[in-house]
């Protein structure tokens, strides 16, 4: 069946590691012949400049500056979803109309998982709709994992068991856990986020190779269709699924142009965990002494006067990170990492640095802050053993110890032959292999519904 007349609207939150793989599946679709219209807030919106070819409507939440610039994702997501339905709401009854007048149907609806509230509009609606979770599957099955615990009365958690394995998720333990230092809030949001049942199913940003076991215990426990159809960014035109919230510095791939193959560690911590300036010194004096090559990404903001900091400290640091470092304030990511002289990245293990990381055969030095990036950090270092999980004491010794066990140990070049043999596999996946199935799965079962 033609897919030129059938609409699909994506609804993504507004925080970058979720827009990004929400508008890489936007890409893949409308290379289907699927129209594509993303509705999105009103604040950190995409650049419809970048994606001419999608309808781009702002929602307008209600949101004050204050509350935005807290950056508190957890708070911010709770307010979402409460203000979230009715402006939905009012769109999706409009957008039908539309579509209607031109002789097209509103397929499906895709939303961000963190939207939950989604779920019901569509149901009532009778809107087709689909869920995009942008995290691990293996993270997904852990909130799976936690409402039982609760509901058998094994919650709350003691400190004591914090280093304990999870019985259900080994090799995970109880602190990889997003549950087992979050707040009420949290523990509400996820324990509502696994009432959606999306009439069409779920599509999941992960390899089914990597995550097999946990993919069919989803399958089992969730009663819906599953498709894992990633990595996104992989499939999508890199150039028309751009989304940085901060100008990227293309200098660095000048910088890394001149450095030998495999020689440079890139450090990164993505758009919002950050290091404060005690700690980013530290890092300065461990990067320094390892004497190995650097690329170092610290954002805008971070602290007050990245100049002023960097001034500040001792002339022979200086001096080494002039000589063997490169410092910028954003990096287009992707090219880094798939730079010949990129040889380890520096992560907080976020979910889309994990699989960019992972389909460039590049090891991880794993310092994972909130959220999943803990459960991602022991699948990289204890499942795939691509990743190197240190003591994340922020000292001087301890960083060089790891970026040289990294860099120049064998047991970093026995984690980049391992990171390498997950690269050709991943791309055998997504050339013609279960991510390529998967996604023909997913058009299929979009249509399917719409004969």
């Amino acid at each position: 069946m033609e897919t030129n007349r059938h609409r699909l609207i994506l609804i993504p939150p507004p925080f970058q590691g979720h827009l990004t793989p929400m508008l890489q599946l936007a890409t893949i679709l409308h290379s289907k012949g699927f129209s594509i219209t993303v509705a999105h807030a009103h604040f950190n919106s995409p650049d419809p400049s970048n994606h001419p070819n999608f309808s781009f409507l702002p929602l307008f939440y209600g949101l004050s500056h204050t509350h935005i610039s807290s950056k508190n994702v957890v708070d911010i997501t709770a307010t979402l979803n409460t203000k979230c339905v009715s402006p939905i709401k009012e769109l999706l009854i409009d957008q039908s109309e539309k579509a209607s007048i031109n002789h097209e149907k509103i397929a499906c609806v895709i939303y961000d998982g963190l939207l939950y509230s989604v779920d019901g509009v569509a149901r009532e609606l009778e809107i087709p709709s689909m869920v995009l979770r942008t995290t691990s599957a293996t993270n997904f099955l852990s909130y799976h994992v936690f409402v039982q615990r609760q509901s058998s009365g094994c919650l709350p958690l003691q400190d004591s068991m914090s280093l304990d394995l999870v019985p259900e998720l080994e090799p995970l333990r109880f602190k990889d856990l997003l549950m087992f230092d979050s707040s009420a809030v949290m523990q509400q949001q996820i324990a509502k986020t696994l009432t959606v049942r999306p009439s069409l199913g779920v599509i999941c940003n992960t390899v089914d190779f990597l995550e097999k076991e946990s993919l069919n215990r989803l399958h089992q426990v969730y009663k819906v269709n599953f498709f894992p159809i990633g990595p996104l960014h992989m499939i999508a035109e890199e150039d028309s699924s751009r989304s940085s919230f901060v100008e990227e510095e293309y200098s660095c791939i000048g910088w890394l142009n001149n450095q030998p193959t495999k020689s440079v560690l890139y450090v990164s911590l993505g758009s919002i965990a950050s290091w404060e300036e005690k700690e980013l010194t530290e890092v300065a004096w461990g990067l320094a002494n390892s004497k190995q090559k650097f690329l170092w990404v610290i954002r805008p903001g971070t602290i007050y006067d990245v100049s002023e900091w960097f001034e500040s400290l001792p002339k022979d640091v200086r001096m080494a990170i002039g000589e063997r470092g490169c410092i910028v304030k954003w990096a287009p990511q992707g090219e880094v990492l798939a730079h010949q002289a990129v040889g380890g990245f520096w992560s907080h293990c976020g979910w889309n640095s994990t699989l960019e990381s992972l389909c460039e055969g590049v090891p991880i030095m794993c310092q994972p802050h909130f959220g999943d990036q803990r459960v991602n950090a022991r699948l990289l270092s204890h499942v795939w053993k691509v990743g190197l999980e240190w003591s994340d004491i922020m000292e001087r010794d301890e960083i060089e110890r790891a970026v040289r066990r990294l860099m120049v140990n064998q047991e970093g070049k026995e984690m980049g032959q391992r990171a390498f043999k997950l690269k050709n596999q991943i791309k055998l996946a997504v050339q013609g292999g279960s991510s390529y199935d998967a996604f023909n799965g997913l058009v299929k079962s979009i249509l399917s519904v719409n004969l």
